[in-house]
Protein backbone atom coordinates (compact mmCIF):
# COMPACT_ATOMS: atom_id res chain seq x y z
CA UNK A 1 0.00 0.00 0.00
CA UNK A 2 1.24 3.41 -1.11
CA UNK A 3 1.17 5.68 2.17
CA UNK A 4 3.51 8.37 1.00
CA UNK A 5 2.50 11.94 2.54
CA UNK A 6 3.90 15.01 1.09
CA UNK A 7 6.07 17.20 3.40
CA UNK A 8 3.97 20.28 5.08
CA UNK A 9 5.12 23.78 3.54
CA UNK A 10 4.85 26.87 5.72
CA UNK A 11 5.23 30.00 4.29
CA UNK A 12 6.36 33.03 5.73
CA UNK A 13 5.86 36.69 3.96
CA UNK A 14 7.80 39.84 4.05
CA UNK A 15 7.16 43.60 5.47
CA UNK A 16 5.15 45.58 3.66
CA UNK A 17 2.78 42.03 2.78
CA UNK A 18 0.48 40.14 4.09
CA UNK A 19 0.10 36.23 3.58
CA UNK A 20 -2.02 36.72 0.33
CA UNK A 21 1.04 37.70 -1.36
CA UNK A 22 1.74 34.39 -1.31
CA UNK A 23 -2.04 32.91 -2.81
CA UNK A 24 -0.33 32.10 -6.22
CA UNK A 25 2.62 29.51 -4.26
CA UNK A 26 0.04 28.47 -2.35
CA UNK A 27 -2.49 27.51 -4.51
CA UNK A 28 0.40 25.84 -6.35
CA UNK A 29 1.48 23.75 -4.16
CA UNK A 30 -1.64 22.50 -2.94
CA UNK A 31 -2.82 21.27 -6.14
CA UNK A 32 0.44 19.53 -5.97
CA UNK A 33 -0.66 17.57 -3.18
CA UNK A 34 1.33 19.31 -0.67
CA UNK A 35 -0.26 20.80 2.82
CA UNK A 36 0.32 24.44 2.92
CA UNK A 37 0.23 26.91 6.42
CA UNK A 38 0.55 30.69 5.42
CA UNK A 39 0.25 32.21 8.97
CA UNK A 40 0.29 36.19 9.13
CA UNK A 41 2.49 38.09 11.45
CA UNK A 42 1.30 38.38 14.81
CA UNK A 43 -0.99 41.55 14.39
CA UNK A 44 -1.56 40.61 10.87
CA UNK A 45 -2.93 37.28 11.83
CA UNK A 46 -5.85 36.41 9.20
CA UNK A 47 -6.83 40.00 8.62
CA UNK A 48 -7.76 41.51 5.41
CA UNK A 49 -5.72 44.24 3.75
CA UNK A 50 -7.79 46.65 4.20
CA UNK A 51 -8.85 46.13 7.86
CA UNK A 52 -4.81 46.08 8.45
CA UNK A 53 -4.57 49.85 7.21
CA UNK A 54 -7.88 51.46 8.80
CA UNK A 55 -6.48 49.63 12.03
CA UNK A 56 -2.85 49.36 11.87
CA UNK A 57 -2.10 49.46 16.23
CA UNK A 58 -1.84 46.03 15.98
CA UNK A 59 1.83 45.82 14.32
CA UNK A 60 3.11 48.26 16.90
CA UNK A 61 6.16 47.47 18.95
CA UNK A 62 6.05 43.87 17.18
CA UNK A 63 9.86 42.59 16.72
CA UNK A 64 11.82 39.87 14.99
CA UNK A 65 12.18 37.60 17.52
CA UNK A 66 8.51 38.27 18.88
CA UNK A 67 7.14 36.47 15.01
CA UNK A 68 9.92 34.36 14.78
CA UNK A 69 8.29 32.93 18.28
CA UNK A 70 5.08 32.71 17.09
CA UNK A 71 6.16 30.54 13.29
CA UNK A 72 8.09 28.36 15.86
CA UNK A 73 4.59 27.68 17.77
CA UNK A 74 3.11 27.20 14.88
CA UNK A 75 5.20 24.93 13.48
CA UNK A 76 6.10 22.73 16.36
CA UNK A 77 2.60 21.93 16.16
CA UNK A 78 2.42 20.17 12.95
CA UNK A 79 2.80 16.52 12.65
CA UNK A 80 6.04 16.35 11.17
CA UNK A 81 9.06 18.97 10.33
CA UNK A 82 8.17 21.43 7.28
CA UNK A 83 9.58 22.56 4.28
CA UNK A 84 10.01 26.60 5.23
CA UNK A 85 9.85 28.81 2.27
CA UNK A 86 10.36 32.78 3.62
CA UNK A 87 10.24 36.13 1.00
CA UNK A 88 12.30 39.14 1.89
CA UNK A 89 11.94 39.72 5.45
CA UNK A 90 10.18 36.40 5.83
CA UNK A 91 13.76 34.83 4.69
CA UNK A 92 15.32 36.40 7.36
CA UNK A 93 12.80 34.59 9.78
CA UNK A 94 13.56 31.46 7.74
CA UNK A 95 17.20 31.33 8.10
CA UNK A 96 16.19 32.52 12.53
CA UNK A 97 14.06 29.65 12.23
CA UNK A 98 16.92 27.19 10.45
CA UNK A 99 18.87 28.28 12.89
CA UNK A 100 16.52 26.14 15.46
CA UNK A 101 16.29 23.43 13.34
CA UNK A 102 12.50 23.69 12.68
CA UNK A 103 12.53 22.33 9.20
CA UNK A 104 13.76 19.58 6.46
CA UNK A 105 14.76 22.25 4.10
CA UNK A 106 14.30 26.08 3.66
CA UNK A 107 14.79 28.40 0.61
CA UNK A 108 14.93 32.28 1.14
CA UNK A 109 13.54 34.40 -1.74
CA UNK A 110 15.07 37.30 -1.77
CA UNK A 111 15.90 37.27 2.00
CA UNK A 112 17.09 40.59 3.21
CA UNK A 113 20.49 40.71 5.41
CA UNK A 114 20.87 38.58 7.98
CA UNK A 115 23.21 39.73 11.44
CA UNK A 116 26.76 40.56 10.09
CA UNK A 117 26.17 40.79 6.48
CA UNK A 118 27.31 44.20 5.75
CA UNK A 119 26.30 44.14 1.91
CA UNK A 120 24.30 47.33 1.60
CA UNK A 121 23.53 48.68 -2.09
CA UNK A 122 22.18 52.17 -2.28
CA UNK A 123 19.04 50.72 -3.62
CA UNK A 124 18.44 48.76 -0.33
CA UNK A 125 19.12 51.85 1.76
CA UNK A 126 16.69 54.01 -0.12
CA UNK A 127 13.98 51.37 0.24
CA UNK A 128 14.26 52.15 3.90
CA UNK A 129 14.15 55.75 3.99
CA UNK A 130 10.40 56.39 4.82
CA UNK A 131 11.05 54.14 8.10
CA UNK A 132 14.62 55.06 8.94
CA UNK A 133 14.66 58.78 8.54
CA UNK A 134 12.45 58.69 11.97
CA UNK A 135 14.21 57.24 14.72
CA UNK A 136 11.23 58.14 17.36
CA UNK A 137 9.18 56.32 15.14
CA UNK A 138 10.56 52.66 16.21
CA UNK A 139 8.14 51.21 17.56
CA UNK A 140 5.61 52.61 14.42
CA UNK A 141 3.59 51.02 11.82
CA UNK A 142 4.20 53.42 9.14
CA UNK A 143 2.08 53.28 5.74
CA UNK A 144 3.89 52.37 2.37
CA UNK A 145 3.22 54.89 -0.38
CA UNK A 146 1.90 54.44 -3.68
CA UNK A 147 5.22 56.21 -4.91
CA UNK A 148 7.22 53.85 -2.76
CA UNK A 149 5.14 50.59 -3.42
CA UNK A 150 6.74 51.61 -7.51
CA UNK A 151 10.54 51.61 -6.78
CA UNK A 152 10.37 48.94 -4.08
CA UNK A 153 7.77 46.16 -5.62
CA UNK A 154 6.46 47.39 -9.28
CA UNK A 155 9.51 48.60 -10.85
CA UNK A 156 9.12 46.96 -13.71
CA UNK A 157 5.97 48.19 -14.64
CA UNK A 158 4.23 51.31 -14.95
CA UNK A 159 2.78 53.29 -12.23
CA UNK A 160 -0.66 52.68 -12.77
CA UNK A 161 -0.39 49.00 -12.53
CA UNK A 162 1.72 49.32 -9.72
CA UNK A 163 -0.70 51.61 -7.56
CA UNK A 164 -3.14 48.84 -8.55
CA UNK A 165 -1.16 45.87 -7.07
CA UNK A 166 -0.76 48.37 -4.32
CA UNK A 167 -4.38 48.44 -3.44
CA UNK A 168 -4.55 44.79 -3.53
CA UNK A 169 -1.37 44.08 -0.93
CA UNK A 170 0.09 46.77 0.33
CA UNK A 171 -0.03 47.14 4.79
CA UNK A 172 1.57 49.28 6.92
CA UNK A 173 5.21 48.57 8.30
CA UNK A 174 6.62 46.71 11.61
CA UNK A 175 8.71 49.46 12.19
CA UNK A 176 10.80 47.80 14.85
CA UNK A 177 11.27 44.79 12.82
CA UNK A 178 13.32 47.15 10.08
CA UNK A 179 15.22 49.16 12.81
CA UNK A 180 16.27 45.40 14.50
CA UNK A 181 17.13 44.41 10.88
CA UNK A 182 19.16 47.14 9.81
CA UNK A 183 20.89 46.95 13.98
CA UNK A 184 21.95 43.65 13.00
CA UNK A 185 24.08 44.08 9.99
CA UNK A 186 26.69 45.87 12.45
CA UNK A 187 26.21 43.33 15.56
CA UNK A 188 26.81 40.10 14.17
CA UNK A 189 27.10 38.36 17.67
CA UNK A 190 24.51 40.39 19.45
CA UNK A 191 22.28 40.96 16.87
CA UNK A 192 18.16 40.14 16.58
CA UNK A 193 18.94 38.25 13.39
CA UNK A 194 22.07 36.40 14.66
CA UNK A 195 22.46 33.37 12.65
CA UNK A 196 24.98 30.41 13.40
CA UNK A 197 26.21 30.31 9.93
CA UNK A 198 28.55 27.56 10.81
CA UNK A 199 26.43 25.13 12.36
CA UNK A 200 26.65 21.69 10.29
CA UNK A 201 23.00 20.38 11.60
CA UNK A 202 21.51 22.54 9.56
CA UNK A 203 18.68 21.32 6.93
CA UNK A 204 19.69 22.40 3.52
CA UNK A 205 18.96 25.77 2.72
CA UNK A 206 18.41 27.76 -1.01
CA UNK A 207 18.77 31.35 -1.52
CA UNK A 208 16.94 32.86 -4.53
CA UNK A 209 17.20 36.54 -6.04
CA UNK A 210 15.95 38.64 -8.67
CA UNK A 211 18.65 40.63 -11.10
CA UNK A 212 16.37 44.31 -10.92
CA UNK A 213 15.07 43.60 -7.28
CA UNK A 214 15.57 46.93 -5.84
CA UNK A 215 15.10 45.58 -2.23
CA UNK A 216 17.55 42.68 -2.52
CA UNK A 217 19.70 43.26 -5.15
CA UNK A 218 21.10 39.77 -6.12
CA UNK A 219 24.68 41.57 -4.03
CA UNK A 220 22.87 40.47 -1.04
CA UNK A 221 21.97 37.31 -1.55
CA UNK A 222 25.29 36.43 -2.70
CA UNK A 223 26.47 37.84 0.74
CA UNK A 224 24.12 35.79 2.71
CA UNK A 225 25.46 32.45 0.69
CA UNK A 226 28.82 33.68 1.09
CA UNK A 227 28.54 34.06 4.93
CA UNK A 228 27.67 30.38 5.23
CA UNK A 229 29.84 28.99 3.02
CA UNK A 230 32.66 30.78 4.54
CA UNK A 231 32.56 28.94 7.53
CA UNK A 232 33.54 25.67 5.97
CA UNK A 233 30.16 23.93 6.85
CA UNK A 234 29.39 20.89 4.96
CA UNK A 235 25.63 22.30 5.43
CA UNK A 236 23.90 22.63 1.95
CA UNK A 237 23.61 26.40 0.78
CA UNK A 238 22.75 27.23 -2.82
CA UNK A 239 21.69 30.37 -4.77
CA UNK A 240 20.21 30.89 -7.83
CA UNK A 241 19.56 34.26 -9.91
CA UNK A 242 16.76 34.75 -11.68
CA UNK A 243 17.05 37.16 -14.88
CA UNK A 244 14.68 40.28 -14.92
CA UNK A 245 13.11 39.72 -12.07
CA UNK A 246 11.83 42.18 -9.34
CA UNK A 247 11.26 41.90 -5.53
CA UNK A 248 8.02 40.37 -6.52
CA UNK A 249 8.83 37.45 -7.47
CA UNK A 250 6.65 35.16 -5.93
CA UNK A 251 3.88 37.01 -8.44
CA UNK A 252 5.67 38.68 -11.15
CA UNK A 253 5.04 36.87 -14.58
CA UNK A 254 6.70 34.08 -14.84
CA UNK A 255 6.37 33.27 -10.91
CA UNK A 256 5.69 29.15 -11.96
CA UNK A 257 9.05 28.67 -13.26
CA UNK A 258 10.23 30.19 -9.31
CA UNK A 259 7.58 28.22 -7.35
CA UNK A 260 8.50 24.51 -8.97
CA UNK A 261 12.11 25.46 -9.12
CA UNK A 262 11.68 25.86 -5.41
CA UNK A 263 9.99 23.35 -4.68
CA UNK A 264 11.78 20.32 -6.50
CA UNK A 265 15.13 21.73 -4.51
CA UNK A 266 13.14 21.72 -1.42
CA UNK A 267 11.95 17.97 -1.97
CA UNK A 268 15.05 16.87 -3.47
CA UNK A 269 17.53 18.18 -0.68
CA UNK A 270 14.85 17.95 2.42
CA UNK A 271 16.15 16.03 5.07
CA UNK A 272 14.18 12.91 6.20
CA UNK A 273 14.62 11.98 9.92
CA UNK A 274 12.89 8.96 11.02
CA UNK A 275 13.56 5.54 10.40
CA UNK A 276 11.62 3.63 8.35
CA UNK A 277 12.16 -0.22 9.46
CA UNK A 278 9.36 -0.94 11.53
CA UNK A 279 6.74 -0.08 8.66
CA UNK A 280 8.97 -2.58 6.31
CA UNK A 281 8.26 -5.50 8.94
CA UNK A 282 4.61 -4.71 9.00
CA UNK A 283 3.86 -4.84 5.24
CA UNK A 284 5.39 -9.02 5.46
Amino acid sequence: MNTTIKTPIVLIHGLWMTPKSWDTWAERFRAAGHQVIVPGWPGIDDRTVEDIRSNPEALKGIGLKQIADNYERIIRELPEKPIIIGHSFGGVLTQMLADRGLGVAYVGVAPGQTAGVTTLPLSTLWTGTPILSNPFGRNGAKPLSKRHFHFTFGNDLPRSASDELWEEYAVNSYNRVFFEGVASVLNEKGGVTHIDYGRTDRAPLLIITGEIDHVVPPAIGKAVVKKYTGTGSPAIVEYKEYAGRTHRLVSQDGWEEIADYALQWATTHQVRETAEAPETEAAQ
